[in-house]
Order: C-alpha cells, then structure tokens, then sequence
C-alpha cells in the first residue's frame, strides 16, 4: 500500500518552479531527489529506446505533471501524468479536491483476470465441439499451468474455460466456435502469457472440437479484469466559493449533463473522451497499453449495442454522488518497465504495490477527470480554464521567454484572442516598454 503518512494536498504546488515541486514530491514521497534528474531527458535515453522499439531515430517528450489531492480508500496519491493537453492536470486535481471533501473515492476492483481467445472453425458439429472441450477442462488448464510455472508460484495461473458458439455449419462462415482461457495474471498486463497459453492449447483443442485453428490472441475487451470506483461531493464543495446553495445548482446541471450522456452516444462520446483524458494520462506515465485500456474500455461503453457512457453521476441530499466501472488490463511488471526508467520511477512516486491497486488509481484519476469537465460545462462553461492555461502555450510560441510568458498569456486570455497572431503584438509592445502595467488594446 502506499505510504499513509504521506499528504497530496499540497497547497500552492502549481505555483511553485519545477525544482521546488520536484524537492516536495521527494519529501512527500521518500524518492530520492537525484532519481527525478532522470526525468530532465523524458526519462529514457536514446540506447535504451533503441531496444524498445524498431527504426528508432530520436525521442518525442511530453510533459509529466502531477494531480494533487487524491485520496483512495484513505491513502493519499500523487498521480503521476503524462498528457500534452493544458488543463488536465489542474482539472483533475481540482476535482480530486472536491471529491476529498466528501471522504475520498472508494474502489473495488476484480481479481486480475486476462481472457485469451482460440477460434476454431470448419466444425461439423458446434454443440457437440463444446461439450467435448468443456470434458477437457481440467486437462487443457493444466497445460496451460504449464506454459508459466512462475505464475503459479505468485498465486496466479489459469482459472477458468468457456466455450460459445458463434456461427452453425450451415452458416456462411460454417461452424465456428471461440474458446476463451481465463488467466489470472497477478501483476502483469499478461498479454505475452495469455497469448502462449493460446497458442500451446490450440491444437489440441482444434482436434477435439474437429475443426481447424483460427486466431489465438489475448481479447482487449478484459472484462474479467473491472474496476469500479465511487465518490460523494458535498454540495459547498462544488461551489468555488463554499456556497452549498449554488453548489445544489451546479450539482442539478451535472446530473442533467450525465443524462445527456445516458441517451444519446454523440454526447457519450465527449463524456467518456474526458475520462480517458485522465486514465490514458495516468497510464502512459506507468509504462502500461494505453491503447489496449482504450479499446476495452470503448468496447464496454458499447456492450448493450447502444454505446454508453463510463461514469453516471446521481442527485443525493446535499450531495453529488459519481461511479465509473470499466475493464482495466494493465501492470506493474514486465512490458515497458524493464527498460523505461521514466515509468519505473512514475510508479515509485505513486508507491502502488500491485497492479490491482494501480487500476483503482488510474480509474479515480479517470472520474476525476470526467468531474472536472461537466462541473467546467455547467458553469463557466469548457473553454474559460482551458483557454486561460492553454494561453501560455500560445504565448511561449509567440516567443515569449521568463516572465513574459506569464505576461502575455495573462493579456490574451483577458482579451478572450488566445492566438498567436495577439500574443506576438502584445509581445512585441511589452518588449518595447517593459515596465508598462497593463496594454491598451481594445477588447475585439
């Protein structure tokens, strides 16, 4: 478990320069400060990604930030995330602020569970196929056990066989059947295991169904592996200034927002993009398939045919209640963790013992997310913080250096003209009269 004297509410930390930030998450967290010197280069260098991937020719950084104010199951977390869009660091660390006020998220979380998937087609007779696999049960875990020994000493292995029916002999495609292997993959992602354990039973099984192997592969849509997380927000706390009562409206046009999601799926689309804002970000700091979570979780949103949103928020007394449930396949072993000193260190920051309670944090990280953005919509509206930390990136490509990023951002986002066409003309008119208080321009 995480280290439960340690605080992530850290007030002010957004204001802080990057060494000051860097020496209170050391602080908070026990790393030692020369380890986050690994981050100055991305956290790899070129040799090691060289070995990483194919046709390596340089490195491509993005930023890592950390959310504050996480609190999960009475642990604090600070969430590392990596993710080039301006706001969702702050977005979701306001959020986890308000979600405080109210005790926190509260997660459960499966047994970590991968399905791999052997087809197998040309079977003259489907029915007859699945009975004969399912009297092998025992037989073809066992075989499985085998392909990962190591697995099973860390309590983990094969747990489970199932066997549908997808197509009849008279069917276009003929008799088809898919055999799924559940395996319980402790710590890792488990793709690499899942997908052995496939390959080594597919023959046999293909004989004793009499037909022919397909694909044997892992499924993206793990949802044996879920993670539910909930949260309650008091009503003061969704209102900047303390206001229970503004905060009931701002609780009502979030319920309201949420339904809109509910039943049409061009709005679901939006709404589960802005959780998977903070999940992804989450992910890619940890080393793990980000790809992969989004495909299972996009494919779960559209389980019951009609694609759906991830989380639901709820009208309670005085209160906002919030709950996520998605399928979350990911690890705190093996993949990009052997090599990336990055997602290593990523991970150390959050002081996760295991990849269960990992999925809890990138799940909250994920309703954080999708918080901060209905809360955003039902009162000022998307833009109004986006924009407003959007401004310095558009300043610091205008040219802006030190001080007058902070400047010229600030007069931009005022003018409501975050362009970079303005902030080169109010660059250029504060460095020609450096001391000016404040520009003259007109408000177009």
């Amino acid at each position: 478990m995480a280290d439960r004297t340690r605080s992530s509410r850290i007030p002010g930390f957004y204001k802080l320069g990057i060494e000051a930030r860097r020496a209170v998450l050391a602080e908070q967290t026990g790393v030692d400060p020369a380890r986050l010197e690994v981050l100055d280069r991305g956290g790899l260098d070129l040799e090691t990604a060289d070995h990483m991937i194919e046709n390596v020719v340089g490195l491509m950084a993005l930023p890592l930030g950390v959310a504050t104010n996480f609190q999960i199951d009475g642990v604090d977390y600070l969430v590392p995330m990596v993710v080039e869009e301006p706001s969702v660091v702050a977005a979701a660390s306001n959020a986890a602020r308000m979600v405080r006020a109210g005790g926190g998220f509260q997660v459960d979380v499966s047994e970590p569970v991968m399905i791999g998937q052997i087809q197998i087609t040309d079977i003259p007779d489907p029915h007859a196929a699945v009975s004969a696999i399912h009297d092998a049960r025992a037989e073809v875990l066992a075989r499985c056990s085998a392909e990962a020994p190591r697995l099973a000493e860390r309590g983990g292995g094969p747990v489970g066989l199932e066997v549908r029916v997808l197509s009849l002999p008279d069917d276009p495609d003929g008799g088809m059947i898919v055999v799924h292997l559940l395996v319980d993959c402790r710590d890792a992602m488990g793709a690499n295991l899942v997908n052995s354990m496939a390959e080594a039973v597919a023959d046999d099984l293909a004989t004793r169904a009499g037909g022919r192997v397909g694909l044997r592969i892992l499924t993206n849509l793990a949802d044996e592996r879920m993670v539910h997380v909930r949260c309650r927000v008091p009503d003061d706390a969704l209102d900047a200034n303390g206001d229970p009562a503004r905060g009931a409206v701002v609780r009502a046009a979030v319920v309201a927002a949420s339904r809109f999601a509910e039943l049409d799926a061009y709005r679901a689309a939006t709404h589960n993009k802005g959780i998977m804002n903070g999940v992804d970000a989450v992910l890619l700091a940890t080393g793990n398939d980000w790809r992969g979570v989004e495909a299972g979780a996009h494919a779960y949103a559209a389980r019951s045919g009609t694609y759906r949103p991830l989380a639901i928020w709820r009208d309670a007394p005085g209160a906002l209640l919030g709950a996520i449930e998605l399928p979350m396949a990911i690890g705190t072993v093996g993949g990009a963790l052997h090599l990336h000193a990055g997602a290593r260190l990523c991970l150390d920051l959050l002081a996760v013992d295991s990849a269960v309670e990992l999925a809890g944090v990138v799940a909250a990280t994920g309703l954080a997310s999708n918080l901060a953005a209905l809360r955003a919509l039902a009162t000022d509206g998307i833009q109004r913080g986006h924009m407003s930390l959007h401004a310095r990136v558009v300043a610091r490509a205008a040219g802006a250096t030190g001080d007058l990023i902070d400047r010229v951002a600030a007069e931009i986002a005022r003018l409501g003209d975050v362009k970079p066409e303005r902030a080169r003309e109010i660059l250029e008119r504060l460095r020609e009269s450096p001391l000016a208080p404040a520009l003259d321009l007109e408000e177009t």
